[in-house]
Parts: structure tokens; C-alpha cells; sequence
């Protein structure tokens, strides 16, 4: 009896998670929706839908890994919300690049780096000790410094500079977990 009630149990978990995948990425074709463009459901890229999803991104019909720019034409400087920035410019995928461009420093700006943490806590206290510097202040300029994201897992940025001042105001911080491009 035990064991029925346990297989059963497992059973039930077991198609939940399959079901509740398999719908993750389903393209609802609501124009508020993520969209996705993979062709399934109302609205798919073979009906009138425009392609504008999210935020009104352009569906990218290409699957290639892209360069992002951190910013977009704001760059990486003091005083913008890259929390901000990084929510509403996702899904951040597989060998994506971020570009961090940012002035060398001089009389007139203040210098920049980016710096990686290891894990979330480092990253919420802006422990600079944990955390290891990937750019410093002179490599974001001309076409910028680039971070290829490789690995399953959320990359925290933020800027070290100024003993972790930026950071610790919360506006020159960000993370983003790279997700998975599917092909179909």
C-alpha cells in the first residue's frame, strides 16, 4: 500500500515537471507575453503576429549568440540601474557576450572596472575580496571589454571601483543566468 501511494506520488511529480517544462517556453502569442517566436500556439511567427513581444524586442529570428552591449547607449557608467537594465533586456543566453564599454579614466570621469562574485552573498554586500576583478579601468574603452557568458550558473557584476562604492548604492551591479537556446 505504502509503496503504491509512493509510486503514484513520484508519478504525479514526475508528469507535473514534464507538463509544467514542456509549457515553460510555449509561445502564448500574447503581445504582453515573452515571446518567443518557436512557432507553436496562437500567434506564432507563421500567423499576423508582429514579432513584438517583451518589451517590444523584435523577434530575432537568428539563433546565434549575440553581443550585448551593458547600457545599451547609456554604457557602463555611474548613476544608471543595470538591475534595471538586466531585467528588462532578458533572456540572456549561452555564449552571449556582454560588452561593458566605459571611459579610461581622466580629469573629467571617474574610472570603472568589473569585477565578478562568486556567489550571491558576496554579491548583495558587495564583498570585493571574494569577488575577482575581470576588467580594469583602461579596458572598457574603444570597442569596450567582452564577457563571454560560458557556463550554466548567475554571473553578478559590479563595479569595484571607488572601494566598492558604486556597488554598494546598488546602481553599477547586475546579474543575469544564461539560458539554454533551444532549436527546433
Amino acid at each position: 500500500m505504502g509503496f503504491t501511494f509512493a509510486y503514484r506520488l513520484i508519478l504525479v511529480v514526475a508528469t507535473a515537471s514534464l507538463l509544467g517544462v514542456s509549457l515553460a517556453n510555449k509561445d502564448w502569442g500574447s503581445p504582453n507575453s515573452n515571446y518567443t517566436g518557436w512557432g507553436w500556439g496562437w500567434g506564432s511567427s507563421k500567423s499576423n503576429h508582429t514579432g513584438q513581444g517583451f518589451n517590444n524586442h523584435p523577434l530575432n529570428e537568428t539563433q546565434g549568440s549575440k553581443k550585448i552591449i551593458v547600457g545599451g547607449s547609456e554604457n557602463w557608467h555611474f548613476g544608471f540601474n543595470y538591475s534595471n537594465w538586466a531585467f528588462n533586456n532578458a533572456p540572456f543566453y549561452f555564449n552571449d557576450t556582454l560588452v561593458f564599454k566605459y571611459d579610461p579614466p581622466s580629469n573629467t570621469t571617474f574610472p570603472h572596472s568589473v569585477y565578478l562574485f562568486p556567489d550571491r552573498w558576496s554579491y548583495l554586500n558587495c564583498d570585493l575580496k571574494r569577488a575577482k576583478a575581470v576588467a580594469n579601468t583602461t579596458e572598457g574603452g574603444g570597442d569596450g571589454f567582452e564577457f563571454v557568458l560560458k557556463r550554466w550558473t548567475p554571473y553578478y557584476f559590479a563595479c569595484g571601483e571607488r572601494n566598492g562604492f558604486h556597488c554598494k548604492v546598488g546602481s553599477m551591479r547586475f546579474m543575469v543566468m544564461p539560458l539554454f537556446r533551444w532549436h527546433y
